[in-house]
């Protein structure tokens, strides 16, 4: 005949887990803006790359994002981007 269990030993103290260093750092991190984020941001075209991977991230082909692809180019020579992405003879 066995014995009920004390309820003792239903009252264990709970210890949290501290979290790792690398882990907070890296949630941290999540709302600060990466090298890809700073890069695109730069353009001044940021708006119109995001509809543009939006769309093709829909749709799965990039013929169906004609209208987002257009006005990401229009933007991208306004800003004067495309003289600062010639390729240049070294």
């Amino acid at each position: 005949m066995g014995s009920a269990p004390s309820k003792d030993n239903d009252k264990r103290p709970t210890v949290e887990q501290p979290t790792p260093p690398a882990a907070a750092a890296a949630e941290q991190e999540d709302d600060e803006p990466d090298e890809w984020d700073k890069r695109i941001f730069s353009t001044g075209c940021a708006e119109e790359n995001a509809r543009l991977t939006d769309c093709y991230y829909e749709k799965k082909d990039w013929r169906q994002c004609k209208e987002e692809m257009e006005m990401f180019k229009q933007c991208w020579k306004m800003q004067g981007n495309d003289k600062r992405t010639d390729s240049k003879d070294v």
